[in-house]
């Protein structure tokens, strides 16, 4: 059932409202964030809360700290993952103060929160600095429930896990109103047309490095889809299980516990995607991946002692073709190494293509968002997903516990 919405929460002028956004930016190595997409893509539902009168709670994990988050040095430790700096960045971009919360629970927290103004603005610290937000801690969910009359959330990066302030924290505020924001909103909205009735045909776009990684997402995906084009390090495990040759080229091989081998898994793809799969016909090559110079184009098996890095130019061709003839793309993947410059020509030629079509494009989030984002062409997608995981998961089917605790229309 369709997810009641911010729209649906009533008045709001008086009233705090907690906020799940994912604020899990990449960063530098000295704490400076290196990509403002998700703050970015979190202010629609920000400014619509504060502009009807709310003072807002927001929450966010960032990074995997390491350690015990009760030890005594931890937060020295892991002082770089501190929210600090997104709080400056997230300050800048909504145009309005942001206070930083001197923890995520607890009683200087509890004072900071009571006295928010309406239309004013409380950045918790990061959520994994607290032991409950991992071990989904009942007392730790109260707590945060606590803080605010209804709950809201906009972090559809983080929908697919379990932790505190996904599922226990909107369970934990039962009788309140808990509803998604925005961004969450539209990305159920599309996902829900591809998965239903999306213009036809249907043309999938798959890449990136191990396909036990996104099983489930393939099959899911071939099921729906018209046609289906690979690249990307995946494409040299599909050409092994037709028995061609692929060099020293990457090659997926360690079975994961309890699934068949990579090899296994792409013979059985490539029967059930029959008619449907698209594999490179030739391929950028290299003999030292550490020396561009050494890289040339062959076409049909790659020969011993050159490893694949990208699609070549006449399977670009073949892929841009493709692209051109449909009505709904979906792209998850890229076609190479995209993030070395000699090596992302097939990449950026997928995502040029994209943004020059005239079909529903979709990106998959992840490392696809990231190159399209490089090239400057993700204004140009329909839709550019803030969810790597999640969005290889809600596409695969599986059940997300953290939008069942949102109330339904």
């Amino acid at each position: 059932m369709p997810k009641k919405t911010i729209h649906d929460l009533g008045e709001l002028r008086g009233k705090r409202v907690l906020v799940r956004v994912d604020f899990n930016v990449p960063m530098d190595e000295s704490g400076n964030v290196t990509n403002e997409r998700r703050i970015v893509a979190a202010l629609p539902t920000l400014k619509h809360l504060l502009d009807v009168g709310a003072a807002l709670v927001v929450m966010s994990h960032l990074g995997q700290p390491e350690g015990d988050p009760t030890a005594a040095d931890f937060l020295q430790k892991n002082s770089r993952l501190s929210m600090k700096r997104v709080a400056e960045r997230f300050r800048e971009r909504l145009g309005r103060p942001v206070h930083l919360a001197p923890g995520v629970v607890g009683p200087a927290v509890q004072q900071v929160v009571q006295r928010l103004q309406p239309g004013e603005v409380l950045l918790l610290e990061n959520l994994r600095f607290h032991p409950g937000e991992k071990s989904k801690n009942a007392e730790f969910a109260q707590e945060l429930a606590s803080y605010a009359d209804a709950y809201v959330n906009d972090a559809f990066g983080t929908c697919h896990r379990s932790d505190a302030s996904m599922v226990a924290v909107p369970n934990a505020a039962r009788g309140k109103p808990r509803v998604v924001g925005l961004l969450v909103a539209k990305e159920l909205e599309i996902l829900n047309t591809l998965l239903t009735n999306p213009p036809r045909p249907m043309l999938g776009i798959l890449g990136g490095a191990k396909v036990s990684d996104k099983v489930g997402f393939i099959r899911s995906l071939l099921s729906r889809v018209d046609r289906v084009l690979i690249g990307g390090a995946m494409s040299y495990l599909f050409l092994k299980a037709q028995g061609k040759g692929i060099g020293s080229s990457f090659c997926e091989t360690k079975a994961k516990e309890g699934q068949k081998t990579p090899l296994e898994m792409a013979q059985e793809i490539l029967e059930l995607g029959k008619g449907k799969i698209i594999l490179p016909i030739d391929h950028l090559v290299v003999k030292d991946l550490k020396d561009s110079s050494t890289a040339t184009v062959v076409e049909g098996e790659i020969p011993d002692g050159f490893a694949g890095v990208d699609i070549g130019l006449k399977t670009i061709a073949l892929y841009q073709d493709e692209i051109n003839k449909a009505a709904t793309v979906v792209w998850n993947g890229p076609m190479g190494k995209f993030e070395d410059e000699p090596y992302s020509k097939g990449t950026r030629a997928v995502a040029e293509a994209l943004a020059n079509a005239k079909a529903t494009t979709v990106v998959g989030g992840g490392e696809t968002a990231e190159a399209v984002e490089e090239f400057g062409l993700a204004e140009k997608m329909t839709h550019v997903s803030t969810g790597g995981g999640a969005f290889l998961e809600y596409v695969e089917g599986t059940p997300f516990k953290a939008l069942a605790e949102i109330d339904d229309k």
